[in-house]
């Protein structure tokens, strides 16, 4: 006698397998959707706190967003490299003229700026009956003083210690003497002007009768900074920029004046016409220094006197 069991049948019923992986299925799919729906929840929540975050500090920082400042910036660079352009080819326009040749390609006008400058001071620092002392300073004056006189400083601090050796000790020595070529006529110019600023201002409220031995020092002080800045501009930077312009081809002719921080002639250092260049450009190099270096202690020796007087402390 045979026994039919139907478990086997009742066990993999196709029909309720299919069922229960449709059951397990739509569980794992809501399950996945409650799971997606809680995340974009909360980043919704993270993305609307971030932007509460950025309206406020657009509302802090109105007037001082990137954006703005970036535009300001790009705007005033773009105006100033017009304006710069407009000067360059105005200056070369004037460079061709024969006028500009005159005065600045032949050694007599240097003589007429220095008699000129001297006349000048002298004229301010002798008294006359027709002139009339203002003793009393303004607002407007002391700030163009103090202004002058801080501007020259900080330009000789800068071009002494930071510009001149940090370049030097980076840039190879071509390219470093072409950034002088560019700098020391402008570095010098400038200095003449503040220094004379400076020392106009100062004689106009110190006249020559209320001169005591303080006063006079630093009136021959700046004196002395003006001159040697105007003579340095005049006689010895014209010289100097064209020993810097027959050296240097003079070495890349020969392949040299690539190192950095150092001077190796190469080839040259036997060649007679080459040294005689490069001992005339040391020899002004050198003088131009020691000007500078005094113009720097006479600018210092009135900071002193300035500080003796300073109340604000």
């Amino acid at each position: 006698m045979c026994v039919r069991t139907l478990a086997g049948n009742e066990t993999f019923n196709p029909m309720e397998i299919r069922q229960e992986e449709n059951n397990t299925q739509r569980q794992n799919n809501n399950k996945l959707k409650k799971a997606k729906e809680k995340y974009m929840k909360i980043h919704d929540e993270m993305i609307a706190r971030e932007l509460q975050v950025i309206q406020e500090r657009r509302r802090v920082d109105q007037f001082f967003s990137p954006d703005i400042t970036d535009d300001i910036l790009t705007a005033s660079t773009i105006k100033y490299s017009v304006f710069i352009n407009v000067l360059s080819r105005y200056y070369e326009t004037v460079q061709r003229s024969k006028i500009f040749k005159i005065l600045f390609y032949t050694a007599q006008p240097a003589h007429i700026i220095m008699l000129a400058a001297v006349l000048f001071v002298t004229s301010i620092l002798v008294p006359s009956r027709d002139k009339i002392y203002v003793t009393n300073s303004s607002r407007i004056t002391s700030f163009i003083y103090l202004a002058s006189f801080v501007m020259h400083f900080g330009a000789q601090v800068w071009m002494t210690f930071v510009s001149g050796l940090s370049l030097y000790f980076a840039l190879p020595r071509h390219t470093f003497g072409e950034v002088q070529r560019v700098l020391f006529p402008r570095y010098f110019t400038i200095n003449a002007c503040l220094s004379l600023i400076t020392l106009l201002i100062f004689v106009k409220h110190h006249p020559i009768y209320t001169w005591d031995t303080e006063l006079t020092i630093q009136v021959i002080g700046m004196s002395g900074a003006f001159f040697l800045e105007l003579l340095i501009r005049l006689y010895l930077t014209p010289p100097l920029l064209q020993l810097i312009i027959q050296k240097n081809a003079l070495e890349r002719a020969a392949g040299v004046g690539n190192e950095i921080g150092r001077h190796n002639p190469g080839p040259l250092k036997h060649c007679p016409h080459y040294l005689k260049i490069h001992n005339a450009f040391r020899r002004v190099h050198v003088s131009i220094a020691m000007g500078n270096m005094l113009t720097m202690a006479c600018t210092i020796l009135h900071l002193h006197y300035i500080a003796s007087k300073l109340c604000v402390l």
